[in-house]
């Protein structure tokens, strides 16, 4: 089938950086949009970042010009670049895709990774 590989979360003091990636493999045919949620502790699941497979993008409100999304295509992986970060955005970071598999090729599904926990604090 397919998986998705999350890396590059961690322990972060506020105003810092982080880069996290995801990594789509298996029988991949092709892949429609990807994108990042993310679920605090306590609260539902949300989305933070979507990606279309031709570059377009959208971003939650409270992320808007600190995070960016983007994605290689050849590689199937897609990025979330994460600036200016704050204690809010602590969280589990979950990446989505809409995969078409090489055995369903006209049939996409969601597809989701692990997670990586992203903890913003000084």
């Amino acid at each position: 089938q397919v998986q998705l590989v999350e890396s590059g979360g961690g322990l972060v003091q506020p105003g810092k950086s982080l880069r996290l990636s995801c990594a789509a493999s298996g029988s991949i045919f092709s892949i429609n949009a990807m994108a990042w949620y993310r679920q605090a502790p306590g609260k539902e699941r949300e989305l933070v970042a979507t990606i279309t497979k031709g570059g377009s993008t959208k971003y939650a409100d409270p992320v808007k010009g600190r995070f960016t999304i983007s994605r290689d295509n050849p590689k199937n992986t897609v990025y979330l670049q994460m600036n200016s970060l704050k204690p809010e955005d602590t969280a589990v970071y979950y990446c989505n895709a809409n995969v078409a598999t090489i055995a369903f090729p006209v049939l996409a599904s969601d597809y989701w990774g692990q997670g990586t926990q992203v903890t913003v604090s000084s």
